[in-house]
């Protein structure tokens, strides 16, 4: 069979469209639960203590769904588990606003959890597949359509409590406003077989072979253990940033809680900035620069944040955090997904697993030295792995990595 390839192409036009819709998806319904949180936690009666551990199973629920969405994807393709995903959380995120109690709450959030883990790696494969066809870095811009997805969320659960809609109706209506995304995403995404077409277009040398001839097995294994490692490594410190970032303002320097937000804010505001930008910064230097510099500037960044004694600059130090750290997960992600790309699925699942243990881990990790030894100095956790990934770095150099070639896509009209 001969592939037809077009320039632009409708179809891949359309996929990256819908890609971006299955990332702010996943982003607005993660924060349509996070701001009503409070608002769970008082109907349900749970305390803190065992709201942390309901939370937990969040990530339990997600944890096992990833082991089984590499086999899902090398069965079906990246875009059905996608959709089944997406289904899922469309259903899960009623189910914490009908908890009544601890117990309901864990299971409602644990099929919470089922949902976002599959959806997370399925989604990041179809990206992957999406920005192979283009032959320049595009993932990026996915994770920053996560970011905005997660402002929105934000912004439609405070004007919600704003008026006073009960928590249920607040979820119902994210679902339908999710379920005419995900519509959308399930007409754009890329079929299985317009994935394959793709793969065999980047590699006819591959065709007929099996995916164990590409490379030996050993190099394989440790360059999928090293991106997971360095995954956990990133997720651990964003992680941290996230929860920690404002308290150790107010600790550090004595500032009120509203000056203290606005430590989180510019990290965040740096991470969706920093992830808009970073495609043409991997597309001109190369994503091995990407990593090895974003390490660099992220160190550099917390080293401030605990050196300084003044809050202007202590803000600017979050700020080189949020820049550094925003474009090395998309680099990891895309090679992992060029790791036997007739398996790419597991692969993959098995480094956003690792990174998704690191996120998890990250907020216990810097509260428990935070615990004995101040917040200040548990954050040079996340300052030492930064530093590590500058030596990592090359491993996520692609297995077709060449010098920019013009976008290639998939025709519909293929020919055999």
């Amino acid at each position: 069979m001969a592939a037809s390839l077009s320039n632009a192409s409708p179809q891949l036009l359309r996929a990256r469209l819908g890609v971006f819709g299955a990332f702010t998806i996943v982003g607005f319904l993660t924060a349509i639960w996070l701001v009503n949180i409070p608002d769970i936690q008082q109907r349900t009666g749970t305390s803190h203590a065992v709201l942390g551990g309901l939370i937990l199973l969040l990530g339990l629920g997600a944890l096992i769904s990833m082991q089984f969405a590499g086999l899902l994807i090398r069965r079906f393709g990246s875009r059905t588990p996608t959709l089944m995903g997406l289904g899922l959380l469309l259903v899960s995120v009623n189910l914490p606003g009908m908890a009544s109690d601890a117990l309901s709450l864990g299971i409602a959030l644990f099929i919470f959890g089922l949902g976002h883990g599959l959806t997370d790696v399925a989604m990041n494969q179809h990206a992957v597949v999406v920005e192979r066809g283009y032959r320049r870095p595009i993932m990026s811009a996915f994770h920053a359509f996560f970011s905005l997805g997660g402002a929105l969320g934000a912004v439609a659960g405070a004007a919600g409590q704003s008026i006073h809609l009960h928590v249920s109706w607040i979820l119902l209506g994210a679902a339908l406003l999710g379920l005419v995304g995900t519509a959308w995403s399930a007409f754009s995404m890329l079929p299985k077989a317009s994935e394959e077409l793709l793969d065999l277009d980047q590699n006819p040398a591959t065709s007929g072979k099996t995916a164990s001839s590409d490379h030996p097995v050993a190099p394989k294994r440790g360059r999928m253990l090293a991106l997971a490692l360095l995954a956990f490594l990133v997720l651990l410190s964003e992680g941290a940033a996230n929860d920690w970032s404002a308290l150790q303002t107010v600790e550090r320097l004595g500032e009120p809680e509203a000056a203290a937000a606005l430590a989180y804010g510019a990290f965040a505001a740096a991470m969706t900035i920093g992830r808009l930008l970073a495609d043409r910064i991997s597309h001109a230097i190369g994503p091995v620069k990407v990593v090895r510099f974003g390490s660099l500037i992220a160190a550099a960044g917390m080293l401030v944040v605990v050196a300084s004694p003044f809050y202007p600059l202590s803000l600017f130090g979050w700020l080189l955090f949020g820049l550094g750290l925003s474009g090395i997960i998309p680099q990891v992600y895309t090679a992992a997904g060029s790791i036997g790309r007739s398996d790419a699925g597991k692969t993959l699942s098995r480094v956003v697993s690792s990174g998704y243990v690191g996120l998890l881990a990250g907020p216990a990790i810097i509260g428990w030295l935070g615990g004995m030894l101040g917040l200040t100095i548990a954050f040079l956790v996340p300052f030492l792995f930064c530093v590590v990934g500058i030596f990592l770095a090359s491993t996520v150099t692609t297995d077709n990595e060449s010098p920019a070639e013009p976008a290639l896509a998939v025709s519909r009209d293929a020919q055999s």
